[in-house]
């Protein structure tokens, strides 16, 4: 029965290979079929490794690594920086970010001449404030855009101190080493903003003490107005301003009863750490790896193999795991193409970034060229629609 079923779809999105675009750029990364990945880089701090594998028709995850100056002057501060962006309902959200978010963290630092917790919630935003500016000019021809929005994951390392910022349900996970026994344990370092957490679905209550109905079991899952999974996001304007939550979006994201005030937030949750010369790596990854391994999981996948290649296999790991709750196999799963995957796995971009104690603690004037890098996928070239698409239900599933 699965089978005959898999078959079926299959023929329905069997690509047009003509109409592939391979987006490698200048990341240095590789294609392998729906799998994109850099096994190994250097970043200021030490070694880093990438990868994402697409389920989507349009990749909805974006990701980038940028090293070293943080500020648009050439004098520094110098580091480190990860972004993992979770896109849904449409990749115009997570591309937006990819594209604005770095860019105005280096004006704030390069304003405030450092980095800091208050710079990183200033660029986060600037870029909520653009993307709302995008989707109020673009609304008149494309209102739906108004329903698309975009998780957002940052870490920043500068000067041995290690900022974590999130919105949505990505998540970093920090492998610390035990001395006394060689342990490597896993130490989560973000806070996730998902309905399925009490405590979020306490916090929106809290927030909205007039409306029943801020959280909706719907189908054995908790979602924000009954709408999405997630509770603080970039976008989803549709459920910040009112003015958007109309004709002519889709009648499924439009809400019955006006709001007064916004329903979803884009206010991130901050960490500050210090860096400890036992703080060995930091996994940054969308949820569509955490639905199939847990934290040590995936630190003990990182520890017990050597460092090139980390993120490929925790991939692949994950895309097991998703293939056994099938009831099929990992090669089978493999050719199985864009679109129809996502019924098995969502898209996954996994950034596992390795701290070098010497490197680490290098003085913040140390010559280091910039280095920038992108996750990579597969899109179709520009105003062609993907072939069988359906309309993404918004948030993350």
């Amino acid at each position: 029965m699965l089978s005959e079923l898999m078959n079926f779809l299959r023929a329905c999105f069997r690509p047009r290979s003509k109409g592939y675009v391979h987006t490698n750029s200048d990341s240095g990364g590789r294609q392998d079929g729906l799998l994109w990945y850099k096994d190994s880089g250097q970043h200021f701090n030490g070694e880093f490794s990438m990868a994402v594998v697409q389920a989507n028709n349009l990749l909805e995850d974006q990701s980038q690594i940028e090293s070293g100056c943080l500020s648009s002057h050439e004098t520094g501060p110098f580091g480190t920086f990860v972004g993992v962006y979770d896109g849904h309902g449409g990749p115009e959200t997570s591309r937006y970010i990819t594209d604005h978010l770095f860019q105005h963290l280096k004006r704030f630092t390069s304003e405030q001449q450092s980095m800091s917790t208050d710079v990183i919630r200033k660029a986060f935003q600037a870029t909520e404030d653009g993307f709302l500016s995008l989707v109020t000019r673009q609304w008149p021809m494309k209102p739906q855009i108004a329903a698309v929005g975009s998780c957002c994951l940052v870490g920043v390392i500068s000067g041995g101190t290690l900022y974590i910022a999130n919105l949505g349900d990505s998540r970093a996970v920090l492998g610390r080493a035990v001395k006394a026994t060689g342990e490597v344990l896993s130490i989560q370092l973000s806070s996730e903003h998902n309905a399925s957490i009490e405590s979020v679905r306490q916090e929106l209550q809290s927030a909205h003490p007039d409306d029943s109905q801020i959280v909706v079991l719907k189908h054995n899952v908790w979602r924000v107005k009954g709408l999405i999974q997630i509770s603080r996001s970039i976008g989803d304007v549709y459920l910040k301003k009112a003015e958007f939550n109309r004709e002519p979006l889709y009648a499924k994201f439009r809400l019955r009863e006006p709001f007064k005030r916004p329903i979803l937030s884009s206010e991130p949750s901050i960490t500050v750490h210090q860096l400890q010369p036992v703080d060995q790596f930091i996994i940054y990854a969308s949820d569509g790896l955490w639905e199939h391994l847990d934290n040590q999981e995936a630190v003990d996948i990182v520890q017990n193999h050597p460092r090139s290649g980390s993120a490929r296999r925790l991939v692949k790991a994950a895309l097991q795991e998703a293939a056994k709750k099938r009831e099929m196999r990992y090669s089978d799963l493999k050719k199985i193409d864009r679109g129809v995957r996502r019924h098995f796995h969502d898209d996954i971009t996994v950034i596992v970034v390795f701290l070098d104690s010497n490197h680490v603690s290098r003085a913040s004037s140390a010559k280091f060229p910039n280095i920038s890098v992108r996750g990579g996928g597969i899109n179709l070239p520009p105003n062609t629609l993907a072939p069988c698409g359906t309309p993404t239900e918004a948030g993350n599933t």
